[in-house]
């Protein structure tokens, strides 16, 4: 069985990929059995328990068979006159004209976008600075104001202490002249 296996490689080393592709996958159909035995051979192995197996021996096909006949040419070409070359020179110039100026503008809106979100950060940030300093003047004030009312308040308490106090010296000054 080794043997078998060993000389299958060997067969298949031997076939080139486009003779085994052509004998493989021959899609034309076969007018008799006995053109098979063209390009292969199959060889009974013994039978199985689970069944019959058979070795497939491919050949490859002769210089002269159909499959060489079938390889398709690449279709022939036409000849290309000057003017054909100078139209096409001029429409693929025209095609990076195109494509160099779609490159531009799109170069154009970036910078436009870039500059139209720079001069709203900028303008963002001025409005904030002068929100910010406008609402430190307003609590500066405010303190400025807080303060003059306390102290208005405390100037307020000492005179009336002070009042308070001369009421209570001439009461004295009076209890002592009665007392006197």
């Amino acid at each position: 069985m080794d043997k078998i296996a060993v000389a299958y490689k060997e067969k298949m080393k031997e076939l080139s990929m486009f003779s085994l592709i052509c004998s493989c996958f021959n899609s034309r159909p076969q007018k008799n059995l006995d053109a098979k035995k063209d390009y292969m051979e199959v060889k009974p192995i013994n039978k199985r328990a689970s069944g019959q197996a058979f070795e497939l021996i491919l050949k490859p096909p002769s210089p002269v068979s159909d499959v060489a006949h079938s390889i398709v040419t690449p279709p022939k070409k036409r000849n290309i006159s000057l003017d054909d070359i100078q139209k096409k020179l001029e429409a693929a110039e025209d095609r990076r004209k195109s494509q160099e100026a779609q490159v531009l503008r799109a170069l154009a809106e970036k910078r436009d976008h870039e500059r139209d979100v720079l001069f709203k950060a900028m303008e963002e940030n001025n409005n904030f600075s002068r929100m910010a300093e406008e609402k430190l003047i307003m609590k500066m004030e405010q303190n400025n104001e807080n303060r003059r009312a306390y102290l208005a308040a405390m100037l307020e308490r000492l005179h009336e202490k002070e009042q308070h106090a001369a009421v209570v010296r001439r009461n004295k000054e009076l209890k002592e002249e009665i007392t006197a």
